[in-house]
Parts: C-alpha cells; structure tokens; sequence
C-alpha cells in the first residue's frame, strides 16, 4: 500500500460522510510516511473519496482556496486511490443474529474502562459496536481506507485514527490491552509480522482476537470478488497456534465453523 506524506498538514477532523473530507488547518500527527488523524479546526475539500476514485490535492493552491504557507515544504501533487470496502458493512449488521457474533466477537476482548484498544480494518459498523457496547480508556483505529477512517472520524471526534500499515503504529500508543484483527486477509503481510508486531505494543495479558463473522465460506466469495482487498487467508488452528508461540502468545479459543471465524490469543510474555 502506498503511504502519504504531508509535510504540515494530516487528514481529517470532523465531517459528515454525506459531504466532503476536510484538511486540517494545524498539524496534529505527523507520523513517518503515513497519515494520522486527529480532530482540530477545519476547511471542507471539494472532492469526495469515493471507492476505486482517483484525485489530487496541491499543497500550494488546494481547492479549498487557501494557500499553504510557503516554508511549510513543497508536496506538488498527492495521488490517492481507494480500494472499496463497502462490503465490509453490508450485511454484518442486518440480522440479529450477525449482531449477536459482533457482540461475541467483542466480548472476546474483555475490554473493561481502562482497557487500550486497537481495532484493525474495521468495519464502521464493528466500531460503533465497540464504542457503544464497551467504553475504554483509549481506542485507535488502523485502516487502508481514508474513507473509512473519516467516516469513523466524524463519529467519534476521542477516537485515533490511524491510516497505514499495522506494524508501523507508533509506540507512543503502546501498550494495547486488547487488539481486534477483524479482517486480517487484508493486511499486506504475513501472519508472523502481524505477531511480531503486536508483541511489542501489547501489554502481558493482552488479547488479541481475530474473527470473520460469517466464516471462510464468505471470505472465499469476498476474495473472489474484491481480489485487491482480499490478499490472504485465515490461517487454520495448527498454524496460528505454531507462528504466535513463536511471539509468545497462546490460543485461548479457537472457533472455525461455517458460520463463525474466531481466535482468541493471550499474550503471556512478562514485563
């Protein structure tokens, strides 16, 4: 995935996803070669992030009529494209008994209101499950989508944003109590990258959850059809059990049903 840089300036604060994303007037997170979000004062871009669009901003003369200050760097044109990630919402939500495996799949977690939480892709729907059904002290949400992430943004002004790649999450937000992987086939690396990663953000006893709420039959027909999200598969219970041992993490529930995806690991590396 290609990251973004802006040399003062970060998406997104606060907007309707009926309207445009907007740019942050001050720097808030400048975070390497990637995007961070967090909320502050606001101009509203004229163009939408739309699934698979294609625009471009310039840092000189943006089409919010304003012009970026001229000792702030120069970034000419930024080219962004966006992957559609529509199916993600479509249809975890519209039954009770999917909104049921949401519930499980959260209450895996144990967040309780000190708890540190990291949701990674994560459906809108599967956000507002977390934040209306378990308060917690922190929240930061990892996501490819700018879409998404605004979308998230708009709703919940407390919540971290994070656009880019889960390995390169800075550990300033370290540590984390509870890490969902709720699309794991969409991240761009192997399964023991994910795991060595998370073992230096999370805390000992964290647990880390990873799920498909309606299993691999529907993951295999996502793959089919969105072939650029849908990069891998969900690994089976010898081989999620042999790769987090190696990071010192341990099955503590393992479910592969037709229906259900859910694998809930405990990190058991001490302080």
């Amino acid at each position: 995935m290609n990251s973004l840089l802006l040399p003062s300036y970060t998406f997104i604060s606060s907007l309707s996803c009926k309207s445009s994303p907007c740019l942050q007037s001050k720097p808030r997170y400048i975070c390497s070669s990637h995007l961070c979000f967090n909320g502050c004062n606001t101009a509203p871009l004229s163009h939408l992030l739309k699934p698979k669009s294609r625009f471009s901003l310039s840092t000189h003369q943006t089409s919010i009529g304003s012009t970026v200050p001229s000792d702030e760097g120069v970034v000419s044109v930024i080219d962004l494209i966006e992957k559609d990630w529509s199916f993600l919402d479509s249809d975890e939500l519209n039954s009770e008994e999917n909104i049921q495996k949401i519930d499980n799949i959260i209450s895996a977690g144990e967040i309780d209101h000190s708890s540190r939480v990291l949701v990674s892709i994560g459906s809108e729907g599967f956000v507002d499950r977390v934040v209306d059904s378990s308060p917690c002290s922190f929240l930061l949400v990892v996501h490819d989508s700018l879409f998404v992430l605004a979308c998230i943004k708009a709703k919940y002004d407390k919540v971290k944003c994070w656009q880019g790649e889960l390995r390169y999450v800075p550990e300033e937000w370290a540590p984390l109590d509870v890490v969902f992987l709720y699309f794991l086939p969409a991240l761009p690396f192997t399964l023991d990258q994910v795991f060595g990663a998370l073992a230096d953000r999370c805390s000992p006893g964290a647990r880390v959850v990873i799920s498909q709420p309606q299993g691999r039959e529907i993951l295999e027909q996502q793959r089919e059809q969105f072939a650029d999200v849908v990069i891998s598969d969900l690994p089976d219970e010898m081989t999620l059990q042999k790769v987090a041992a190696n990071h010192s993490f341990e099955i503590a529930k393992f479910v592969d049903e037709p229906g259900l995806y859910l694998a809930v690991l405990k990190f058991c590396k001490e302080n």
